[in-house]
């Protein structure tokens, strides 16, 4: 495995996100999640990375009662992030990262970041001198890395690495769909890390899943190269830019882990013929129809919708019916629009999921899309 160029402490190159970890019954699958960070750390991997809000708050504590009770301390590094809906003024911040740290088993963090980092949230940060009270963690040995993570544009991220150098590393969303997307500035955003010589973590590598379950006549163009998987080719093209520290996957099955562990612990770059092949597909998903949600989930966890829509498994339907015209995609929407949950139509357009969608997908206009082709 390849030393990783920008932290030493980083087993290679590759980092387990904790946001879409196994599920059993609405709670998450301690056996699986076990096995997988077992194959994690037996491949010689070590970062993990949470947030607070992750699956309704169980990340944390899946974290402390599978990782940390398990795992001498040194055995493993972990990111924990600062979310603006947590805290009101600067004198929030401190009790809820001691919080954080009880909850995930843990007497520091190895990475701490200033989350969600966009135009809006940075003025509060700002105003209640979160990355100084962060920063302040930091030189009492409480974290050993301070970052932030990113969805705005790339001038927003370069004012913001301006006006804090302190900053060691910055996350953003990365993937091969992205690169050149206007709304998520993937590439210009990577741009202004190396500007400001930031070293990069990689979210969404395969945006949610979406670049996995491809339509048929863009998922042919990868299988003709007879390598690997659609996933393991939207990782390493995200870990193939020099710039790169770590690729985060959000993993939720033993194969996920094994796929990813095949692809990543003998990492290679892509080469010339892979990235024309990528390109190709990137061209094909950016003509259709697809929603680009990544499932995150924050716009039905952070916003409280009054309509209890799941707005996520709604577009994943649509985008299955889009992308393969397959009747049982409305099984699956019938399936999860049920028991108490909103359909698409039952949508009052508030808003409030359009104020923390990462992606800034209005949300409002692609809900009726949805009812028009289930409803």
């Amino acid at each position: 495995m390849q030393q990783n160029k920008f932290f030493p402490e980083i087993n290679g190159n590759f980092a387990f996100g904790c946001m879409r970890l196994p599920m059993k019954n609405e709670r998450v699958d301690y056996d699986e999640f076990i096995k997988m960070a077992d194959a994690f750390v037996d491949a010689g991997f070590n970062y993990f990375d949470t947030a607070h809000g992750y699956i309704g708050g169980q990340s944390e504590t899946a974290i402390r009662d599978c990782i940390s009770k398990r795992y001498d301390r040194s055995k493993f590094l972990l990111t924990n992030k600062l979310t603006d809906s947590y805290f009101e003024k600067q004198e929030d911040i401190r009790p809820f990262f001691e919080k954080q740290l009880e909850l995930c088993g843990v007497d520091y963090f190895d990475f701490y970041l200033m989350h969600a980092q966009d135009r809006v949230k940075y003025e509060k940060y700002k105003a209640c001198q979160a990355y100084e009270t962060a920063y302040k963690f930091k030189e009492e040995g409480l974290i050993k890395h301070l970052g932030l993570s990113f969805h705005d544009k790339a001038e927003v991220l370069d004012m913001i690495l301006s006006e804090h150098p302190e900053i060691e590393v910055v996350q953003i969303q990365f993937n091969y769909l992205d690169y050149e997307d206007d709304r998520v500035e993937s590439r210009k955003a990577y741009e202004v890390c190396v500007k400001h010589n930031k070293p990069v973590l990689v979210m969404e590598p395969v945006k949610g899943g979406s670049l996995v379950n491809l339509p048929g006549y863009a998922d042919n163009i990868l299988r003709d190269l007879n390598g690997g998987s659609n996933a393991s080719y939207a990782v390493r093209f995200a870990a193939s830019f020099p710039n790169i520290a770590v690729v985060l996957s959000g993993m939720s099955d033993m194969a996920q882990m094994n796929d990813n562990i095949s692809s990543m612990k003998d990492f290679e770059p892509l080469s010339d013929k892979e990235m024309e092949a990528v390109g190709k597909v990137r061209d094909i998903l950016r003509s259709g129809k697809l929603i680009p949600c990544t499932s995150c989930k924050y716009c039905i966890e952070e916003s409280e919708c009054p309509k209890g829509i799941r707005i996520p498994d709604l577009f994943s339907a649509y985008n299955a019916h889009e992308a393969s015209n397959d009747s049982d995609t409305a099984s699956y929407y019938n399936s999860v629009t049920g028991e108490g949950h909103g359909r698409a139509s039952d949508c009052i357009r508030c808003g409030k999921c359009e104020k923390v969608c990462p992606q800034h997908l209005q949300i409002r206009e692609l809900l009726p899309k949805v009812a028009a082709v289930f409803e």
